[in-house]
């Protein structure tokens, strides 16, 4: 397998025709009936092979509809656990890293966002094992700590896959810009770090459905860097407020 060489995080090169206009309608009532598959206890493993067969989605759809999708319990609880910025000010963070550097890098360089069913924004991007630093990993990290900054925050912790190649670097990148600025951040590498964020009782940023499924309180950062700070990010809407089709 060559290395990866990207020096963006921007869309699939097929990703304009699978996820154009006149495909969204396909889109959002295959995201609406993975989650009622869902709902009533399907597998996602196999909802997604029944659902996506029946619209024949092609891989990076069924990817799509896969983050897109949440059972109403799943909608309902991060509903409830949702913190608004105004609930947050002064408060203690606790950073998915990965996943919000990786979804504003996207955003900042033009890859697909979907508004999720449960409200979030996500990407489709996949870092397998291995991470690696875009041109916008930088402006990325310098927007969430601005943001952050506008929290008033007690104390920032990020934390990051140990078994990520390349996390240690990214570890040692977010320190020096935060020393910097004079931002008080700190930052771990975990094993597990969905283990301690999920354990913490700081408010959790993340856009990870199966880790909002477990956290007492998270706030919606990627979502609002997006809509304030990113002009013209390329955002469609996955969300379905139609019956389910199945």
């Amino acid at each position: 397998m060559s290395p990866d060489m990207r020096k963006h995080r921007g869309a699939h090169p097929a990703d304009r025709a699978l996820f154009a206009a006149d495909q969204l309608p396909k889109l959002q009532s295959a995201v609406s009936d993975l989650s009622w598959l869902l709902t009533r206890s399907y597998s996602m493993k196999g909802a997604v092979k029944l659902v996506g067969d029946r619209f024949g989605l092609n891989e990076r759809q069924r990817l799509a509809m896969s983050r897109a999708a949440c059972s109403d319990q799943s909608k309902s609880q991060r509903a409830i656990a949702h913190a608004p910025f105004a609930a947050v000010k002064e408060q203690n963070f606790i950073i998915d890293g990965f996943n919000l550097i990786i979804t504003i890098e996207a955003a900042l360089s033009g890859g697909l966002l979907m508004r999720c069913r449960d409200g979030c924004i996500r990407d489709l991007s996949s870092i397998h094992g291995s991470y690696r630093s875009v041109e916008e990993t930088e402006a990325a990290i310098l927007l969430i700590g601005e943001s952050l900054g506008a929290l008033s925050t007690a104390s920032v912790l990020w934390m990051l896959d140990k078994p990520i190649s390349n996390s240690g670097r990214l570890a040692q990148r977010i320190r020096r810009l935060a020393a910097q600025r004079g931002w008080i951040w700190s930052v771990e590498l975990a094993f597990n770090p969905d283990r301690e964020i999920a354990g913490s009782n700081r408010v959790v940023i993340s856009s990870d459905g199966p880790l909002l499924d477990q956290v007492q309180h998270w706030t919606n950062l990627a979502q609002d860097i997006i809509e304030k700070d990113i002009a013209d990010p390329w955002l469609i809407d996955l969300k379905s407020d139609t019956d389910f089709s199945l």
